[in-house]
């Protein structure tokens, strides 16, 4: 099943996780938004910079720190995902708390590890 997917915190480092996240979800056939803090290419994907508009968004995995959250905090909100994965390093309590108060699924997991175990 396709679920259109927002990395948020992505990169063209290849040694990045969210790089490497990126790849994998469109290798498992997940429609994929990569916003970071410069614009660039993960293979077909661009990487947007700032709150770009992006509708049907299923799942926003996360790859930013704690810190780096209250400033998008609406933004995620605004885009009524089903879910957020906070992705080892970005769990943050208080987002995690309203995001549940919510009613948006939230996972303290690795994007990559589930993909490859398919629990994603």
């Amino acid at each position: 099943m396709n679920k259109k997917t927002l990395v948020l915190g992505a990169s063209e480092k290849e040694w990045r996780y969210s790089y490497q996240a990126v790849k994998l979800l469109t290798a498992y056939g997940h429609d994929v938004e990569a916003v970071g803090a410069k614009e660039g290419r993960i293979g077909t994907v661009a990487i947007q910079t700032g709150q770009p508009a992006v509708s049907d968004v299923h799942t926003v995995t996360m790859y930013l720190s704690p810190e780096r959250q209250a400033a998008v905090m609406p933004y995620i909100m605004s885009l009524q995902p089903r879910r957020i994965i906070f992705n080892p390093g970005s769990e943050n309590p208080e987002l995690e708390q309203y995001a549940t108060s919510k009613g948006i699924e939230v996972l303290e997991a690795c994007t990559l590890v589930m993909l490859r175990t398919n629990q994603y």
